[in-house]
């Protein structure tokens, strides 16, 4: 009787006719992998995304709902010679613990191993040049075979079994040639023991497998610490809540029993759960993750708390606004999980060479023990040399140049609290000469306050306050939340670059630009009084109200400005905001060139203009209206606060109150920029340079083995750079 398997726990319906399943997948080590995986589970048919997370081995898939059993993407995963489960968090880190520990110990081994071997090979050495006799020098390479042998056993397994994998799948990877030059290396040492001949390389394999561990061994713990960061957000998660049941009477629930508008507790020392704003109470919290402030902050009725909050002193009662995945905390997590997913010309480019590589190595050591017989050299010269080409020609500094880097660059950028949404990100935003900034809620913060909100009725008030709930818009916003509007009116429809309307008791509503609520008259005799302000208008029939709103700019918007124009980077501002309240944002910032009072048509229309001008633009917006700039633009960057249109339409997210980091954004890019290009030269340099060298006989299996396994780690150590640089360049 067969056993059928059920992982439709694992999978998550995402709401647009799609499902969502993450696996983990064990034995993936190499941009090649990454590729024949995609290609593989792409093939089949109804799956609209297949795409591998090469830092924790995770591939996530999206499928048309109703139309696949998950199990099938396991069965297709193990056709391709890998094994695969559904991931969990708890349990993968588990399993890189494991892998990280055999690691080390694979690693222990061959380095001791290789040391021994090393020390009986001197007298090998020195015996063959002075008086040494046969029997002496075929007791040390017998004693030489009994180390390396089960040494070998041991700490190849990595390779091996990954070797084995890929060839019952009937396909080939990097571990193929190098297990290949490894057994071949050893076992023509057992033949040169058994022939008494003054040479074998038991040294050279040993060698060449700790170099290989210890490289593997530095990729990994650099992933471990790129996967730390989301372990350490994971963490901030609660997977419970404190609910109020009743007037006085509270539960511990769990988070998915917790709905928007239901009020919870938040007692001192706990992390909140859920995302909302105070209503009773008086504490300090600590925000640093969402604002980027490392010193508490007051918080009492008003204040808006986040989920991963932490509430330092006073008991808090919140009112919920989203929970467990509908928070901003759940939000980040799913914009880090895309932070190593990068799919850039550079990896596309090491993909092309990683599946190329395992025919044209095996070709050319074919070749190049055939031409050196054709030439006259024995058979048993030939091989060696073969073998050396096997072993210098691994492709591994290749398979690591653009993901090292890549995985280095996205955890330093999160710790400066910027979040990849796109593959390419780095690369185009490495080229930006110009960054273009939206006004509202980019330049300044996007929580803003109305200032006549005691010359509106309390009932108008509160009609427009749910009409603007239905705005993503931040002076909507404001008016909401100064409202204290809570129900959002129903059937509500937006109109781009204008506001939103609908009908309450057979009269249209309006909310939005005074023209589009014909209250222009309005708004000019309260601008009149307050130039600096900015105004949104309501409509209710033929009564007409206009509110207006100030805005704070972030708090290092000047210092950030300045940076990137020290460095040469133009900045404009695109504002659809009126024309003073731009005016009066720019001469604080020292932007000579801005527009104002630009609908979203406009601000594409210059991106346009710029683009065809050869300039490469980095557009920074918020907006519901800033989506289709976000889009045209060369690269984009939101703040996390932003709509979660412009969200999924940015290539980068920003975290906190500060502009700092679009600034370390650029500077980041830049150095990684760099160093993938450099880390390619190296690569290929290397290869042109071994290659021939090991094709002419220049090169013993020991000398190749420590050039290949010196050439990746080169690699990896230049990868680690990345990390310096924001500061370099600002």
């Amino acid at each position: 009787m067969q056993a059928t398997r059920d992982f439709s726990h694992y999978v998550r319906h995402l709401g647009s006719g799609l499902s969502h399943i993450d696996l983990a997948v064990e034995g993936v080590n190499c941009a090649g992998c990454m590729s024949k995986i995609e290609r593989g589970l792409s093939a089949i048919p109804d799956v609209t995304l297949a795409r591998v997370n090469l830092t924790d081995r995770r591939v996530a898939l999206e499928w048309k709902e109703g139309t696949l059993d998950p199990a099938r993407f396991i069965d297709r995963l193990a056709e391709l010679g890998y094994k695969a489960y559904p991931f969990e968090p708890v349990r993968a880190e588990a399993v890189e613990t494991e892998h990280a520990s055999f690691l080390l110990r694979c690693l222990g081994v061959a380095a001791f191993a290789a040391m021994n071997i090393m020390m009986l090979s001197i007298p090998v050495w020195s015996g063959n040049v002075s008086d040494m006799i046969p029997e002496q020098r075929d007791f040390f390479h017998w004693l030489s075979a009994l180390i390396a042998l089960p040494a070998a056993a041991y700490s190849g397994q990595p390779f091996f079994r990954s070797a084995w994998a890929a060839l019952r799948a009937r396909r080939t990877n990097m571990d193929v040639p190098i297990s290949i030059g490894i057994v071949l290396a050893l076992a023509m040492s057992v033949a040169e023991t058994i022939h008494h001949a003054e040479h074998a390389y038991f040294d050279a394999a040993l060698m060449l497998l700790a170099f290989l561990l210890a490289g593997r061994y530095l990729d990994q713990s650099m992933r471990r610490k790129t996967r730390a960061v989301a372990g350490n957000l994971a963490a901030l998660k609660a997977e419970t809540a404190t609910k109020f049941v009743g007037a006085d009477e509270i539960s511990v629930v769990p988070i998915a029993a917790v709905r928007t508008g239901d009020i919870v507790l938040l007692r001192p020392g706990e992390r909140s759960a859920v995302d909302g704003a105070v209503i009773e109470g008086q504490s300090k919290i600590d925000q640093s993750l969402i604002t980027g402030e490392t010193l508490p902050a007051k918080a009492g009725p008003g204040t808006a708390v986040y989920a991963g909050t932490l509430n330092l002193s006073g008991a808090l009662r919140v009112r919920v606004s989203a929970a467990s995945e509908g928070t901003l905390l759940a939000e980040i997590s799913r914009l880090l999980d895309n932070a190593v997913q990068a799919r850039s010309r550079y990896v596309q480019l090491a993909d092309r060479a990683s599946r190329l590589y395992a025919p044209v190595v095996h070709t050319a050591a074919l070749l190049t023990m055939l031409g050196w017989v054709a030439i006259g050299a024995t058979w048993h010269d030939a091989i060696v040399i073969a073998i050396s080409v096997l072993i210098i020609t691994c492709p591994c500094a290749l398979g690591l140049a653009i993901p090292a880097v890549q995985t280095v660059v996205s955890g330093a950028m999160f710790r400066t609290g910027v979040l990849l949404n796109s593959g390419d990100a780095i690369e185009r935003l490495a080229e930006v000469d110009r960054v273009v900034f939206d006004k509202t809620g980019t330049l300044t913060l996007p929580e803003l306050d109305v200032t006549n909100a005691v010359d509106v009725p309390k009932d108008v008030f509160e009609l427009a306050g749910r009409l603007a709930l239905a705005s993503h818009h931040p002076v909507a916003a404001a008016v909401a939340r100064a409202s204290g509007a809570r129900t959002p009116l129903a059937g509500i429809e937006e109109v781009a670059g204008q506001g939103v309307r609908g009908f309450v008791n057979g009269l249209e509503v309006r909310l939005g630009r005074p023209s589009f609520c014909s209250a222009d008259q309005i708004a000019n005799e309260i601008l009149c009084r307050d130039p600096e302000a900015s105004v949104v208008a309501f409509r209710h029939g033929e009564m007409q109200h206009v509110f207006a709103v100030r805005q704070r700019l972030r708090p290092d918007a000047a210092a950030a400005i300045a940076t990137l124009l020290k460095t040469g980077i133009e900045v404009e501002i695109l504002s659809g905001d009126r024309e003073p309240a731009v005016r009066h944002a720019a001469e604080q910032l020292g932007i000579h060139e801005w527009r104002a009072g630009v609908t979203p048509a406009d601000k594409i229309a210059r991106i346009e203009e710029l683009k065809r001008q050869g300039v490469k633009v980095l557009m920074v917006g918020d907006g519901m209206n800033d989506a289709p700039a976000l889009a045209a633009a060369h690269v984009s960057m939101s703040p996390v606060s932003a709509t979660h249109l412009s969200q999924a339409t940015a290539d980068l997210v920003f975290l906190g109150d500060r502009l700092a980091p679009v600034v370390a954004a650029i500077g980041f890019a830049r150095k990684a920029l760099r160093l993938m290009r450099q880390n390619l030269w190296l690569a290929a340099g290397y290869n042109v340079l071994a290659v021939p060298l090991a094709i002419v006989g220049l090169a013993t299996p020991l000398v190749a083995a420590a050039a290949m396994s010196g050439s990746s780690l080169l690699v990896i150590l230049n990868a680690l750079r990345a990390h310096r640089g924001a500061r370099e360049f600002g």
